[in-house]
């Protein structure tokens, strides 16, 4: 049972950083500042950026890409020494597709 929490531990940390990823605003569009100290943003969440709002598809997508990361990767793990990391992203893409599911 532990073994198996493991993976979906880290299977979820990886997709929820994904999508945290793909929330986040490019640089570019956060607007510049002045380097001079009087242009400096001043108090709590001052520097802070609106994140963007990802559509239900577009999350879904995203965790798409994630198992299919996962089943590309495991394929190419044909050697013996490499049985075991095969297997736990097999059973990472497996935790992760019940999320594609209505």
């Amino acid at each position: 049972m532990r073994a198996r929490d493991r993976t979906a531990v880290s299977a979820l940390r990886a997709t929820l950083a994904a999508l945290d990823n793909a929330e986040a605003v490019p640089v570019a569009d956060a607007g510049q500042r002045g380097s001079a100290l009087e242009q400096s943003p001043v108090g709590a969440g001052a520097t802070e950026a609106a994140r963007r709002e990802l559509s239900e598809g577009a999350a879904a997508d995203i965790v798409r890409e994630e198992i299919t990361e996962r089943l590309r990767v495991a394929a190419t793990l044909t050697e013996p020494a490499h049985a075991d990391r095969a297997a736990r992203l097999r059973a990472e893409a497996a935790v992760l597709r019940p999320f594609l599911e209505n």
